[in-house]
């Protein structure tokens, strides 16, 4: 193996750093200021996007810095998930880039499902204009009345009813509900069949943002913070009625597709992890250098410099892992990366977590603010242990795969 980024990963890679010196970096706390302004807790209707996130990304399409997540070379960029990885990496640094880029979650793994399980009048409904960046889309999986790291107990339901399919249940947890472009949601629910495993009991079913009985109850604030004008949100679908060709591959299909969109996704949200976690070293370094206290810098005091040496073994070690599991899912499917994957996502979120914790240490007060980005990685780090699985789901994967090797049983 070998991971030494191609040269069209050089290429959008320097792309992608200067674009982002130039362009991203300069109104970042702007547009975080305005937002601040004028989304109003957690009151989602009035919710906007500042004007600049769509003057960024007119500019980053026209440079062809664009869908760079989607494998497809007419769509997307056409890159491997091991050539795409640094970019992610780097896009991590902020919290804008993504959407500026057109790669940002859940639309990314969306996207991803039409690209490969949609029809043809799907793609032309909804993915056409979520890769042209026109809409936004929501994916509802997670419920707030049962343990969903176990996502056979999902108690929503998608019926079949004629030519229609009938969806109703509550969900939460619903990133992008709040965002004033979504249009469509992902709608993963059982489909009751006594004739399938359970494994092919759910369905993924597509419904406008605007159809009947699609009822948004409230966003739910991460550490007292909306993440507005995306959002996380409870939604309920009561008696929600669809055509039966909105849904994605066809009935009992739900678990194939969200394994085929939750591999590669879990590459992006570790290499943006990284990214974060970079930052935040940086941030933790200049701080140290130009705080005093004691008659000494910070860096000098308490250990500061075995904590930034630790941080840095620790980026490298995740980065590699991650960077392995791109290479292996390249090679074999994420189906035979399983292992490296449920790795990274434990790995990753948590290296990503103590960086910062690290961090807002060395900047006191300023950490737990809104002045700096430390808070905003700090709930992106904890909340990422939880999301696309917790810590625990992904070390039982881990530690029954290494015991089958060994011919114990799952038990």
């Amino acid at each position: 193996m070998d991971f030494e980024p191609s040269a069209r990963t050089k290429d959008y890679l320097e792309r992608i750093k200067r674009f982002m010196r130039e362009h991203v970096d300069p109104v970042e706390a702007r547009y975080r200021e305005e937002v601040n302004a004028t989304c109003h807790g957690g009151d989602w209707k009035t919710w906007k996007v500042p004007a600049v996130m769509e003057e960024l990304k007119a500019r980053a399409k026209a440079e062809g810095l664009w869908n760079l997540f989607l494998p497809d070379a007419k769509l997307g960029a056409g890159l491997t998930v091991l050539e795409y990885a640094p970019l992610a990496e780097e896009m991590g640094r902020s919290f804008i880039a993504p959407e500026v880029f057109n790669c940002s979650a859940p639309d990314t793994g969306n996207m991803e499902v039409l690209w490969k399980y949609g029809s043809e009048e799907q793609k032309a409904r909804w993915l056409t204009p979520l890769l042209a960046g026109e809409i936004r889309s929501v994916f509802c999986m997670t419920e707030p009345e049962v343990a969903s790291s176990d996502a056979t107990n999902m108690q929503a339901t998608a019926v079949v009813d004629g030519k229609d399919v009938v969806l109703n249940g509550g969900k939460w947890w619903s990133s992008g509900l709040g965002h004033p472009n979504a249009k469509v949601i992902i709608f993963m629910a059982r489909t009751p069949d006594t004739g399938g495993d359970r494994h092919h009991q759910h369905s993924m079913v597509l419904v406008p943002m605007d159809a009947k009985g699609v009822n948004i109850q409230r966003m739910l604030p991460v550490f007292g913070d909306y993440d507005a004008p995306h959002g996380h949100g409870e939604v309920h679908f009561d008696n929600v009625r669809v055509p039966v060709s909105n849904i994605i591959s066809g009935p009992g299909m739900g678990f194939e597709i969200a394994q085929g969109r939750l591999g590669p996704g879990r590459i992006h949200h570790c290499m943006r992890c990284l990214g974060a976690a970079e930052k935040a070293l940086e941030l933790m370094i200049d701080r140290g250098m130009k705080r005093t206290a004691f008659g000494k810098q910070l860096l000098n005091l308490g250990g500061n410099r075995e904590r930034v040496a630790e941080a840095r073994v620790a980026i490298d070690q995740a980065r590699l892992l991650t960077l392995y599991a791109a290479w292996k899912m390249d090679q074999v499917g994420a189906l035979g990366a399983m292992t490296e994957i449920s790795a990274i996502k434990v790995a990753a979120p948590n290296v990503l977590q103590k960086v910062v914790d690290d961090a807002i240490q060395i900047h006191g007060g300023a950490g737990v603010s809104q002045d700096t980005m430390l808070s905003g990685f700090f709930a992106q780090a904890r909340t990422l242990r939880l999301a696309d699985g917790p810590d625990e789901v992904h070390k039982g994967l881990i530690a029954r795969i290494e015991l089958a090797k060994r011919g114990h049983s799952r038990s």
